[in-house]
């Protein structure tokens, strides 16, 4: 069963396997199963990494953005029934650019389409947004465990 959006961490934890400290999805904004998913993250100013990244100039290390990204097209493709209680594996990122900076208190807008699925491997598009201006974007590869 498909979940009715939006959903919070409580659905978000029943669909794909992260848990703290290390989810970086707060909510789920649209959803379509194996396509597509855009999410929402607030960026809390003590979230552990800002102890060290860097304690004068807190900013979100790029591959937890990168991660965020990765665990929102999770969304879209563990959500599948038959991908249910699967795990999808991170296995590259493409074209990946970072343009803004992320700091506590920003709200990342996150997208991901998925545009190529053959067997367990798959492909998506995914960008991070904090209001209009985008902060990462990239092409992601997943692969889902049989």
């Amino acid at each position: 069963m498909i979940p009715a959006v939006p959903f919070g961490r409580d659905v978000i934890e029943s669909i794909i396997p992260h848990r703290d400290p290390f989810i970086l999805l707060d909510r789920i904004l649209e959803l379509k199963p194996g396509r597509k998913v855009v999410a929402e993250y607030t960026v809390r100013a003590d979230a552990w990494w800002f102890a060290g990244h860097f304690p004068s100039r807190p900013v979100m290390p790029g591959v937890l953005i990168v991660e965020a990204m990765a665990q929102t097209g999770a969304v879209a493709v563990l959500c599948e029934e038959e991908n249910r209680g699967k795990i999808a594996f991170f296995a590259g990122i493409d074209d990946c650019r970072f343009k803004r900076i992320v700091e506590p208190g920003d709200v990342l807008t996150l997208t991901c389409e998925i545009d190529q699925v053959r067997g367990p491997i798959g492909r998506g598009k995914a960008t991070a947004f904090v209001g209009d201006a985008l902060a990462t974007r990239g092409t992601l590869t997943f692969a889902v465990e049989r």
